[in-house]
């Protein structure tokens, strides 16, 4: 259909949203009121049917985003050949976690199973390090350590069969999110045409202010936490490496992964570390130093300070203290998700809140039933 012919059908549209209650005849607001009632039903379903796949969905929008430029350079490279280069740019990132993954549950199967094996000796290790402490010299905790390392035996032994198990309700997610990613690469443009024509020009300036914020909390947010997280593992693998740690490329993944969680992350590795070498290597100052530099440089300031500086500073919308209450309490509110949903909810209160404050108002020019132009303020 050609440009002309959508005129009469766009004016029509424009003349249906700019029209006041008090114009509607009761067939149109029946219409309406069923129109809107199934629209709510069908909305609630919809959220029901994908509630434990909708942050796969959304991370894998954000993702797709992000590694357009890549996709761009595949496609140019191949031709033009939209799904290849698409499945390359998924297969070039998800390769490498793949394999830092399986290399990790190998490794802490073994560790498991090393365990289950020699739990009197780690017992009397442990046994005698309490020992040593100040008024535990007489202490009977032998037969409570006994249990407590016949308990992390029995968890390590299960450890590898829950993994299993989880990878089995991943998988659903994961698909999800594989095929968000490949859809935004291979049709974002499109997508986003299709969302920007769906969008009444009365509300253009909202629009403007909202892409505006969400862009740049995504971006400060997906960069601060990439370089801290990389920051904070090459320090922990530094740590492992110079104090003669096992497992030290695993530990270093295993912070990698929890440490997206602001206050609570890498200490959850650096603790047990500095314990191990405390207890099994009986190395106070390699313990002391990992202690001191895990929770000084790792929690303290990077992702406490460093993290939401970054993510301020790139994200140009949001200052340091907005940003850290959005990463701090999104985490807290929503999962891993939240490193995203908190700076963008926030970004978004933001921008509404400068759209409607804003002296100039909301002002568009809208066609009327003559073709002419007159000014609307919303």
């Amino acid at each position: 259909m050609s440009g002309p012919a959508l005129e009469p059908e766009r004016r029509r549209r424009e003349r249906r949203i700019n029209a006041r209650v008090a114009d509607l005849t009761i067939p149109e607001m029946r219409r309406l009121l069923v129109t809107t009632l199934l629209a709510s039903i069908v909305i609630l379903l919809f959220v029901w049917m994908v509630r434990d796949v909708i942050v796969a969905g959304f991370l894998g929008a954000i993702i797709g985003v992000y590694l357009r430029p890549l996709y761009w350079r595949l496609l140019r490279a191949l031709g033009g050949r939209r799904s290849l280069a698409a499945i390359l740019t998924v297969v070039l990132i998800i390769l490498p976690v793949l394999a830092a993954l399986v290399y990790s549950y190998v490794e802490i199967r073994d560790v498991a199973a090393y365990v289950e094996t020699h739990q009197g000796e780690i017992a009397a290790q442990i046994e005698q390090a309490v020992r040593r402490l100040p008024f535990a010299a007489n202490a009977d905790v032998g037969s409570s350590i006994q249990r407590y390392v016949a308990a992390a035996s029995n968890y390590g032994a299960r450890l590898p069969g829950a993994i299993r198990a989880a990878i089995v309700q991943f998988s659903i997610g994961a698909t999800i999110f594989l095929f968000t990613v490949i859809y935004v690469l291979t049709r974002g443009d499109e997508l986003a045409a299709w969302i920007h024509d769906r969008i009444p020009p009365r509300y253009a300036e909202l629009r403007a202010a909202l892409e505006r914020a969400i862009r740049g909390v995504l971006y400060g947010a997906i960069y601060s936490t990439l370089v801290t997280q990389a920051l904070k593992s090459v320090i922990i693998l530094a740590m492992n490496l110079v104090f003669g740690v096992p497992l030290a490329a695993v530990l270093a993944i295993l912070s990698l992964i929890i440490g997206f969680f602001p206050i609570v992350g890498s200490w959850s590795v650096y603790v047990p570390v500095a314990l191990w070498l405390l207890v099994f290597r009986g190395a106070a100052v390699p313990a002391v130093v990992m202690l001191t530099v895990g929770f000084l440089v790792n929690t303290l300031f990077i992702s406490m300070y460093l993290r939401p500086k970054l993510a301020a500073d790139r994200s140009r919308v949001l200052n340091f203290y907005w940003m850290l209450v959005a990463l701090v309490t999104g985490v807290y509110t929503f999962g891993l998700a939240g490193i995203l949903i908190g700076p963008v909810l926030i970004g978004m209160l933001k921008a509404i809140i400068d759209t409607v404050s804003a002296n100039a108002g909301w002002r568009v020019l809208d066609e009327d039933a003559e073709g002419g132009a007159t000014g609307v303020t919303a």
